[in-house]
């Protein structure tokens, strides 16, 4: 296939290792060899046309990678190899015959696959570039090369999901994007054991660890895998107390409601994934390179396959994922109604209302009009917790900002206001996407007589507790305003920002907990920005 073909991410790749191993783990040096007997060597011809050239690495299953050489068609190859070849290399042999038949620009070509009774082998396309997984290791991708990424995926597995296969080994180590920015996906396998809608689910999967270094599923170790290889050796996801996967953008700021919204939805058991071939359509249409042109509404749910009218939009502080194609068109063509009809208004006649024209006595004025101050969009927030390892009472940070004051972030009850004298504090952080002119902040609570402050400063450390200290001894340099002492009410409003000076971070830092029943919490129910 044509290195050229198919979507990129370009820029995302410089200079990236190469890595051709199926599970995107290299065996450890210590690791014994798998084989002592007809272990391959460089220089040696296989099936009189593959000639290995270079070891690579071994995968988390125990197979010999190769860079070699086909020296009819003078092209480059990986080499796959496991010993003993026979029944115990059947299912890699049928994996890849399957793969053979799928041809798509997102999947990695397969050539060839023998068994020579000691060993066996599969031939297949040789990519410049690195895994998935090394490539976050040097850190997250921002929205639009994470959507990118998972477009592909989900590009091939549509591809595969036609034919009525399974690709059923997606994840960070087989998802591979070459040196050209081409993203592919390698090694499927055919043990029965998944289905279509757990490959779907896995580019929820995908996108989750694009964004934030994590593998959600990392509690399922890859079949086969030794400790310390294969998906075990991916960071677990950032969890609570009851196992439940952390929302993107509750362990890393920046990230989009849309794009959190349906990374969420794919990984949540109880909502039906859609398709590939639909969940495709869907990302090409998120791919979009200019954040501001998606805000924080994001995209509707799925529609299911029973025909019915799609339901209403999800109230504001829920989640929202994408409908279908056909939902799609609707919503648009709804929305294009409605222009019409407002075009169309007495107010805007142009026949009835014409604009009155400047007299040519009316002096013309020089001078810019002011910014009109309004909200200002949040385009993530995470809960600040220096002083302890629980990190328990860090999820929902989302909801502090999604326009329903009905819902919102609390802390747990403590047995003293001052967080039972175990923290100094507990505080939101918010992210505005960029640098903003900022005029006020308000904050509604949901109880009386809480102390806070507002913080600002520049650094975006990891959600973790030393990042969380690194934020909060950065950001108490810095105060805004007058601190809220025993506040009486529920509505804190900060206005001491500098108009000659920009900001995009802001924490609200909590340091005295009201009474609430037999102990002291607050929940923040809503934050809203205002500046221009």
């Amino acid at each position: 296939m044509p290195s050229s073909a198919g979507p990129s991410i370009d820029t995302i790749t410089e200079g990236g290792r190469v890595t051709q191993v199926g599970e995107g783990q290299d065996a450890d040096e210590t690791t014994p060899p798998v084989m002592t007997f007809g272990a391959p060597t460089a220089g040696e011809i296989l099936a009189e046309r593959y000639e290995l050239v270079e070891h690579i690495n071994n995968d988390s299953a125990g197979r010999l990678v190769w860079r070699g050489v086909d020296v009819v068609l003078r092209r480059p190859v990986a080499v796959v190899m496991r010993y003993p070849g026979g029944n115990s290399a059947t299912e890699m042999l049928q994996a890849a015959v399957a793969a053979s038949r799928v041809v798509h620009p997102n999947l990695v070509g397969v050539y060839d696959a023998i068994d020579e009774a000691e060993r066996a082998y599969v031939v297949r396309e040789w990519v410049d570039g690195q895994s998935l997984r090394d490539l976050v290791a040097g850190g997250p991708l921002d929205a639009a090369r994470a959507t990118a990424v998972g477009n592909s995926v989900a590009s091939a597995l549509a591809a595969v999901h036609a034919t009525g296969m399974v690709h059923g080994n997606v994840h960070p180590g087989t998802v591979m994007i070459s040196d050209d920015g081409r993203v592919v996906l390698a090694d499927a396998r055919t043990d029965g054991d998944d289905s279509q809608e757990s490959d779907v689910r896995a580019v929820g999967g995908i996108l989750y660890f694009a964004m934030t270094g994590y593998w959600p599923h990392a509690e399922a170790p890859l079949r086969g895998a030794t400790a310390g290889h294969g998906r075990a050796a991916i960071p677990d996801a950032v969890r609570d107390a009851n196992g439940a996967v952390a929302a993107p953008r509750q362990v890393r700021a920046g990230v989009p409601a849309y794009l959190d919204d349906l990374t969420m939805d794919l990984l949540d058991a109880e909502i039906a994934p859609p398709p590939s071939d639909v969940l495709t359509a869907e990302l090409a249409r998120l791919d979009v390179p200019d954040d501001d042109y998606l805000d924080n509404s994001g995209p509707l749910r799925f529609t299911g396959e029973t025909g019915e009218e799609p339901s209403p939009l999800a109230a504001a502080g829920g989640r929202k994922v994408a409908l279908g194609i056909a939902g799609l068109l609707t919503v648009a063509l709804i929305g294009l109604l409605i222009g019409i009809s407002t075009l169309g208004d007495d107010d805007g006649d142009p026949q009835t209302n014409p604009v009155a024209a400047p007299t040519s006595s009316a002096p013309v004025s020089e001078e810019p009009a002011a910014p009109a101050v309004r909200n200002l969009k949040i385009s993530g927030a995470r809960i600040i917790d220096p002083d302890s390892n629980n990190r328990s009472e860090v999820r929902d940070a989302e909801k502090v900002f999604d326009g329903d004051q009905d819902e919102g972030w609390s802390t747990e009850t403590y047995n003293r206001s001052n967080f039972g004298n175990l923290k100094r504090g507990m505080g939101v952080w918010i992210d505005l996407g960029t640098e903003r002119t900022v005029k006020s902040v308000q904050v509604n609570l949901s109880d009386r007589g809480a102390s806070a402050e507002l913080l600002t400063g520049t650094i975006d450390a990891p959600s973790s507790s030393s990042g969380d200290d690194e934020v909060l001894t950065s950001y108490l340099k810095n105060k805004i305003g007058q601190p809220f002492e025993a506040h009486d009410g529920t509505t804190m409003t900060f206005d001491g920002f500098d108009a000659d000076q920009k900001y995009r971070y802001l924490l609200f830092w909590i340091t005295e907990l009201p009474p609430n029943g037999g102990g002291f919490k607050v929940g923040v129910q809503e934050i809203t920005v205002q500046g221009s």
